[in-house]
């Protein structure tokens, strides 16, 4: 597309959590396969500089980008759907917003102006906003503004909205996301909540141009036309959105409602292709038709919210998809485990994870759970914490370091084998101050790690404190625990495999924030596979 940069802005009324983050990925997805390109942004009302420091009951998962950004899960969404990076710049909190108008304000930029949330906040989020399209490289700009419209903390982003859609015309396009409530007794949607969300952001200067309804049933006939005669848009362009089976359902369901045409038309964008789909449709044709079930343990302390695993639980969807089978999580609250119930709770699974997090709660647990799998040849796999926590394990029960600990946990261990950083043992500030981002990683030829990665350098992304303790290296591979993957530059041991076990991997990285619905994680995909062998196996042994 030649021209400006088209800006198309996501705001959500009525309630919280209903799916704007899906809605803006489910677009870009359809724009994307029309040959546009497309990036998306989450403005976050909150203060918090970045969502690193917030409780994962609070916020779900925090989802780390390539250069490092903390951010929040929903850029986790825009990366699965459309397979392309995201970076700091795509996402912005308030507290960032008000933190660099503050430097600015002490350097002197401001000098002689009284400092105001009109024009210098919100000028600040549309230099935020417009970054993104300044680098010449998308058609598309869509920003999705968290939280709810008529929340005072989101106010900011509206007024910076309407400046936007006054100085930029045509270029700019606003989709509100609402909902229509089902009345049981009445049997009815009702469509007066949507109206008054409307009017709410009338009031505050911006005329949605598109209108998506969420809803649990079938709109009825002249339902379209009466939500357009109230809220002043076209009756073509109020989109109805059904709930899901799936969210990989959701951007054939919207091409199905013409959202992406109605935008192309609205923002004069002509003569475009027409969207390609296939490689999607046949993810989700793998996905729902899959050849086998496999029952895969997620051991985590956080397993009441499934959201604090959300790219866990869509990597091992994507695998169970690239394997044509249907992954089934059984979610283990690592508190819950000890010596006595470990086997019940996963005995029959035919693969344990072990997740990541922080602090001292469940571990234990976790230990139990690791301990289970490497004595009865469970297929393993160990993430960032689930790593450190299978080389406590080993270090217990293998090589007799009854107090074996992370200093994390406990910081007067005789045996240290999981130690802070060097250079984190300075760091005061809490917030973005981990090992975040990519790094490479130098795999061991002949190797499970090799063979499944299929090369010798990799790069994952991280998100930690702690490390493997180099001091020990030689016992544990020595008694059969291999360091399999080295980051060449600290020399920081990245993968642990274990020599006498059928699949055993732990990994120092989130090798979940890599995986795409185009390109499933291979680390996940060898995983399932083993998890599949296994269960094949306790169904043989069973028969036998």
């Amino acid at each position: 597309m030649t021209g400006s940069t088209k800006y198309i802005f996501v705001t959500g009324g009525v309630t919280s959590s209903l799916g704007k983050g899906i809605i803006s990925a489910s677009l870009a997805k359809l724009l994307q396969a029309r040959g546009f390109t497309v990036t998306i942004q989450k403005l976050d009302p909150y203060i918090n500089v970045d969502p690193g420091t917030l409780n994962p009951y609070e916020h779900g998962e925090c989802y780390v980008t390539e250069d490092g950004a903390e951010t929040d899960l929903d850029l986790g969404h825009y990366e699965r759907f459309l397979d392309v990076p995201t970076s700091k710049a795509n996402n912005v909190t308030t507290g960032r917003i008000y933190q660099n108008v503050i430097s600015k304000e002490r350097r002197g930029e401001y000098l002689g102006k009284t400092v105001q949330v009109i024009p210098h906040i919100t000028d600040e989020i549309k230099a935020h906003i417009q970054a993104l399209g300044r680098k010449g490289i998308y058609d598309f700009v869509i920003t999705e503004v968290g939280g709810t419209v008529g929340d005072i903390e989101s106010l900011p982003y509206i007024e910076s909205i309407r400046q936007l859609k006054w100085a930029k015309g045509k270029d700019c396009l606003a989709i509100h996301l609402t909902l229509l409530p089902y009345l049981g007794t009445t049997g009815e949607l009702k469509t007066k909540p949507t109206q008054h969300s409307v009017k709410e952001l009338l009031s505050l200067g911006v005329q949605p141009d598109v209108l998506v309804c969420r809803t649990e049933h079938p709109m009825q006939k002249g339902m379209k036309e009466k939500i357009a005669l109230f809220c002043n848009v076209d009756a073509e362009a109020v989109i109805e959105s059904r709930d899901a089976e799936t969210i990989y359902d959701v951007p054939l369901l919207m091409q199905q409602e013409k959202l992406d045409e109605v935008v192309l038309k609205k923002l004069g964008v002509a003569n475009y292709p027409e969207a390609d789909l296939g490689a999607w449709k046949d993810f989700l044709r793998r996905y729902k038709e899959p050849k086998g079930d496999v029952h895969i343990g997620l051991v985590g302390k956080y397993v009441e919210l499934k959201d604090a695993y959300k790219s866990i639980k869509e990597a091992l969807e994507h695998a169970g998809a690239a394997n044509e089978l249907k992954v089934h999580i059984k979610w283990v609250h690592s508190e819950k485990l000890t010596v006595k119930n470990v086997a019940k709770h996963l005995g029959g699974l035919a693969g344990v994870l072990v997740a990541p997090g922080f602090g001292h709660r469940g571990i234990e647990g976790k230990i139990e759970a690791i301990k289970y799998a490497r004595e009865n040849k469970v297929p393993f796999l160990g993430i960032c914490l689930g790593m450190q926590c299978a080389v406590i394990e080993f270090g217990r029960n293998v090589l007799a370091y009854a107090d074996a600990n992370s200093t994390e946990m406990n910081a007067d261990t005789t045996h240290p084998v999981i130690a802070m950083m060097e250079e984190q043992k300075s760091v005061a500030d809490k917030g973005g101050t981990m090992r975040l981002g990519a790094y490479a990683c130098k795999l061991e030829d002949g190797s499970l790690a090799r063979s499944i990665y299929n090369k010798r350098d990799i790069t994952e992304r991280h998100r930690h404190r702690y490390e493997f303790n180099n001091a020990y290296l030689g016992a544990y591979e020595k008694a059969g625990m291999m360091a399999t993957g080295i980051n060449p530059q600290g020399k920081l041991v990245e993968i642990v495999e274990l020599k006498d076990h059928p699949w055993f991997i732990g990994v120092q990285f989130h090798p979940e924030y890599r995986s795409t619905v185009a390109k499933p994680h291979p680390l996940f995909i060898a995983f399932v596979q083993a998890a599949m062998k296994q269960a094949v196996k306790t169904v043989e042994k069973a028969e036998a």
